[in-house]
């Protein structure tokens, strides 16, 4: 393998092993060209070829980011995020992603399936909450990739970009999730529905698992969950599905 490439590697590993997700903001480059030993230039220009595969993408004066370079700016993530609420973002969150699944169930391919199951998996594997949190987002941005649909994946990494920069101010009061940590269950049955291709019922589990997560954080949301669910018949659930 060329040095270059070689390089490229080093940084894709670095991403991957630190947990970083997408638009997460890499670090400086003066401190990235410390960490791997190689001067500005050398990783200037892996940055470069990462950039060009749309895998990083670059912001002068505010740094270098994970994925693709979204359509909406940072300006507009700024302005967007002063203007809601927690509340807010998990309505839309409640109103986009079972429809993600549900179209996930009829458009993924085995290895989108596949790995869904593995950021399922590497959840329940976190050493940390970070960890944890990493992984967490990777699978519901795998889901939202395996819809095939660019346009509701362009509002997904919108709402994601804006979720991300707001401050839930959720306690922690362990060092990692609990072995019977409900959203491991819940990630479990999406993947389940997903992988047997039962639409409704993914969709059905993607919404359960929201308003558990919300639920925790914000509790009036979690009494409008119970309201909802207990007006509305659950499906079929899958063979096999816990």
């Amino acid at each position: 393998m060329p040095k270059p490439e070689h390089l490229v590697q080093r940084i894709r590993q670095m991403i991957a092993s630190d947990g970083y997700v997408h638009n997460d903001r890499l670090p400086p480059e003066r401190v990235m060209s410390q960490t791997l030993g190689v001067t500005r230039n050398q990783l200037r220009s892996a940055l470069a070829t990462l950039e060009a595969r749309g895998l990083i993408w670059r912001h002068v004066g505010r740094g270098t980011f994970v994925g693709e370079r979204p359509v909406l700016n940072l300006d507009d993530v700024s302005y967007l995020r002063d203007q809601l609420t927690p509340p807010h973002v998990a309505s839309v969150r409640l109103t986009i992603e079972p429809e993600l699944a549900r179209l996930a169930a009829i458009h993924s391919t085995p290895s989108d399936r596949e790995e869904i199951r593995t950021c399922a998996a590497r959840c329940r594997e976190a050493p940390d909450w970070r960890s944890y949190e990493a992984w967490d987002n990777k699978f519901h941005f795998a889901i939202a990739r395996s819809a095939k649909n660019k346009l509701f994946l362009y509002y997904f990494e919108t709402l994601n970009v804006v979720r991300r920069s707001m401050v839930w101010g959720q306690p922690r009061t362990t060092h990692k999730p609990k072995k019977k940590y409900s959203s491991f269950l819940e990630h479990d049955q999406i993947v389940q529905a997903i992988a047997a291709e039962d639409r409704d019922f993914a969709a059905h589990c993607m919404k359960q698992h929201l308003h558990s997560v919300y639920g925790r954080i914000l509790p009036k949301m979690d009494e409008i969950a119970k309201a909802e669910l207990a007006v509305s018949d659950p499906p079929v659930m899958v063979k096999g599905a816990p």
